[in-house]
Order: C-alpha cells, then sequence, then structure tokens
C-alpha cells in the first residue's frame, strides 16, 4: 500500500535548509567558542567548561518546557513554525554577543558576561528554534518515507554548513584582522547568514490541520487535541523507553561533538598544523553527505533498524583503525579511517527524526496523547546538553592536564589528553551508541501494538 504524500521536492529542499541556518549558530559555538575564550580573550580552559556545565542544568529543563509550549501553540502559522521563525532573533543577537566579549573588563566580569549570553543562547532561543524545526517532521507529513528523506536532507545541509565554518573559520578570522575584531566580524556573517536561511525555511512548509493529523488516531477521530500540562508530558516522555534511548543517543553523539572542539588544539599543538581542521572536517563530513544520500534507498531495502546497527557495528572497527593510525600520525590513513567511520553512521542521522515520530506514535498508541513538541526535545537536549558537555568536558580536561595557551610547545600530559579526547573518546561513543541501536525497536513495538489491536 502506498502510503500518501504531503510534499514537493523544494518543501523537502526548503525543510532541509533550516540546518543550515542552525549550523551557522551550532557549528562556530561548538567548535571555535573554546579556542576564542582561551587564546584570544585570555579566560582559562577549565573555568569556561564548569560554567558551560552549569549552563546545561538549565537546558534540561527548558527543552521539555518549549517542547510542551509548541504542543499548546495554535496560530495561523501551525503550532512549531512562529517559534521557529521568532526564536531565531535571539539566537542570532546571542551568538554575536558570545564573540563580542569586551576586551577591557576584568576577568570575573567577562566569565559572568560569556555565562549569561551562552545561557541565554543555548538554554532559550536555541531550544525554542530547535525542538521547532525538529518537531516539523511530525507535523507537516505523515509519510514515513518522507520524513526519512527530510531527515537526510536537513542533516546534508547541516554537514555541509559544518565543512565550510570548520574549512574557513579561521582564515576567515585572520582576513577580518584577526583577534577580538575578527571573531566579532565573523559572528555578525554567519548571524545574518542564519536569520536569512532560517526565515526561507520557516515559509517554505505548512502544517497540516489537528484533524488532518488525528486521521486514523482512534482517540482523536472526532475531538481536537487534548491539552497536555508540562508535568504529565514530563512523566509521557519518561515513561517512553524509545524516547529515552533516542535521548541518550543525542546526548552520546553530541558529547562527542562537543569534544571534537579539542580538533583545532589537536591539529596545532599535536600534528603541528592547524589548517588540517579543515581536512579532517571534509574527511568526516563529505562521506556523510553521500551517506545521506543513500539512506531512503538502505532504509527502503534493509529497514531503519538494520541500518542503523550494522552503519554503527562497522564504525567500530574503521574507529580503531583511527586510532592506529593516529598514533603513527599517519595522516593519509587517519583520513581513510574518518571517512569510512563517518560514512557508516550516516543513515541513523538521516532517519533520526522519523524514529522520533514513531516513538511519538508510540505514546498516542499506548497512551493516547499527542505529545510531539515534547517529543522532539530529546534532539535539542541531545545538541545542547551533549554538545555543552562535551565543551565542559574538554575544558576540564585540557585545564587538568596543563595547557598553556598559545605556547610553542605543550607539555607531554596535555599532548596525551588530546590524544585520548580526539583519538579514543569517538569510539567509546559509538561503542554505546551501537547498543542503544541494538535496542532500539520502535518500528516493531508499533506494529506488534496495531498487530495486537487490529489496527490496519
Amino acid at each position: 500500500m502506498n502510503e500518501k504524500k504531503y510534499l514537493k521536492w523544494y518543501n523537502k529542499l526548503g525543510y532541509g535548509s533550516g540546518d543550515l541556518a542552525a549550523n551557522c549558530i551550532y557549528g562556530l559555538l561548538t567548535s571555535f567558542v573554546m579556542i576564542y575564550l582561551t587564546d584570544t580573550v585570555g579566560l582559562n580552559a577549565g573555568i569556561i567548561g564548569t560554567l558551560i556545565m552549569f549552563s546545561k542544568f538549565a537546558d534540561g529543563i527548558t527543552d521539555v518546557f518549549f517542547g510542551n509550549m509548541i504542543d499548546k501553540t495554535h496560530t495561523k502559522l501551525g503550532k512549531a513554525r512562529p517559534w521557529m521563525l521568532y526564536a531565531e532573533i535571539g539566537n542570532c543577537i546571542l551568538l554575536v554577543a558570545v564573540f563580542a566579549i569586551p576586551m577591557s573588563w576584568g576577568a570575573v566580569a567577562q566569565y559572568a558576561y560569556f555565562f549569561i549570553a551562552y545561557t541565554l543562547l543555548n538554554a532559550v532561543f536555541y531550544t525554542a528554534n530547535n525542538i521547532a524545526y525538529a518537531s516539523l517532521t511530525s507535523l507537516i507529513t505523515k509519510n514515513n518515507n518522507e520524513r526519512v528523506q527530510m531527515g537526510s536532507i536537513r542533516f546534508m545541509f547541516a554537514l555541509v554548513a559544518n565543512i565550510t565554518i570548520m574549512s574557513i573559520t579561521v582564515n576567515l578570522v585572520q582576513s577580518f584582522g584577526g583577534g577580538a575584531a575578527g571573531w566579532r566580524t565573523v559572528a555578525i556573517i554567519y548571524a545574518v547568514i542564519s536569520l536569512i536561511v532560517n526565515t526561507i525555511s520557516v515559509f517554505s512548509v505548512k502544517e497540516l490541520s489537528e484533524e488532518e493529523l488525528s486521521e486514523g488516531a482512534e482517540e482523536a477521530k472526532h475531538e481536537e487535541y487534548e491539552k497536555v500540562s508540562f508535568v504529565e508530558s514530563l512523566k509521557l516522555l519518561l515513561s517512553n523507553k524509545y524516547f529515552l534511548m533516542i535521548a541518550g543517543f543525542y546526548i552520546l553523539m553530541y558529547i562527542q561533538t562537543g569534544i571534537s572542539g579539542i580538533g583545532i588544539y589537536y591539529m596545532t599543538y599535536v600534528l603541528g598544523n592547524p589548517a588540517l581542521l579543515g581536512t579532517f572536517s571534509v574527511a568526516q563530513m563529505l562521506p556523510m553527505v553521500f551517506g545521506l544520500a543513500l539512506t531512503p534507498a538502505l532504509v527502503k531495502k534493509f529497514g531503519i533498524y538494520k541500518s542503523n546497527l550494522f552503519g554503527y557495528a562497522l564504525a567500530i572497527v574503521f574507529r580503531l583503525g583511527f586510532i592506529v593510525a593516529g598514533y603513527m600520525k599517519n595522516i593519509p590513513l587517519m583520513l581513510v579511517a574518518m571517512a569510512l567511520s563517518g560514512l557508516c553512521t550516516s543513515p541513523v542521522t538521516g532517519d533520526i527524526n522519523a524514529l522520533i515520530s514513531s516513538a511519538s506514535e508510540y505514546t498516542v498508541r499506548t497512551k493516547g496523547k499527542h505529545i510531539e513538541g515534547a517529543m522532539f526535545s530529546c534532539s535539542s537536549l541531545g545538541i545542547k546538553v551533549g554538545g555543552g558537555l562535551g565543551s565542559a568536558i574538554s575544558g576540564m580536561l585540557l585545564a587538568a592536564s596543563g595547557y598553556v595557551a598559545n605556547a610553542a610547545e605543550q607539555s607531554a600530559t596535555t599532548i596525551n589528553m588530546m590524544n585520548f579526547m580526539y583519538l579514543w573518546f569517538p569510539l567509546i561513543s559509538i561503542t554505546l551508541i551501537t547498543v542503544i541501536m541494538y535496542f532500539l525497536k520502535v518500528e516493531k513495538a508499533n506494529a506488534d501494538w496495531d498487530a495486537e489491536h487490529g489496527v490496519k
């Protein structure tokens, strides 16, 4: 039986471009905020890491809060699009603020300034924007193949944005004079691009009516969605084991992403060439673009579960090769191993939103409640909490190892720590994610429920 199609090619493309906007913010913040703060502003990596960690405590609350607010929103633009549109303004202002710390202020004032700007950016505006964006997967189509295609397209945009940011940012900062002024100018450029693209993405799609979304769901055929309180949303999320697994996946993936911010230090002090950051980023992300293009076909042939599980199992093997090549300082072999690992992990990047939608539908089946906005909080929670914790951990470990900003040569302890974070931690993360993928059988759970209750 063919599923009804809801989207044209330009709707999918427009939706996907929203991740380019998001990563103009997130990519710059995750990959470069630490080295900006340590080597340009002159702050301590350990203190920065601690501040980032405390900032994440607020994120765990606001993720579910904004998800619940989206579920309660009813406007002409829909439930999610207003939040995606207006929260982006705060994103852009605060990105510039983070990279515009007053150099004349004392250290205590600079730490306070950073903490406030960083927390507002992550816990408020980025949360509202990102949860709304992710929720659209469930709100603009009910077709599972379209959801997979949307996920693949959006992450292709995300990867292209990250490759570009990783490749050009250091040189771009220098071209604008370097130092604090260079970072501030680059942040303004990325913020403007993000604002324009996000606006285009918002108006490129249209949300389905609540009646259309409820079609086929017995509890909502003849009535509007029942409003769910914040506390009830939280209980429903915590009672859904598949939500918890997906949240765990996101947190692990973005802890790894946050720790990968050590890459600029690794290239500078271990491999001796900071320009290699762009090369390694291309090696990791470009194969993922090709993998994402193939993901809909893989999912159609093997299903989401097998595509994800076998992909991550293979990635473990290639990450072991990356470690060996890293200690040999064999850069070509490192690039090959990284590329193959990225290719193997790409399917889950493309189909994860379809999995979240399936987890949301599991709650509808088993609890009779619609909480799409709250359900998609797992993506924002993972991105911000995971990325923030990764950045915090890298800052703390860097400081604990005795890192000296702008030193001509770092100590053996610092080099060993950089090796651990850049070489070993991705393997640890991928191994734990593989375990999660083994148990993440939400599609089968929905099918079993349907069969048990005679739903066709």
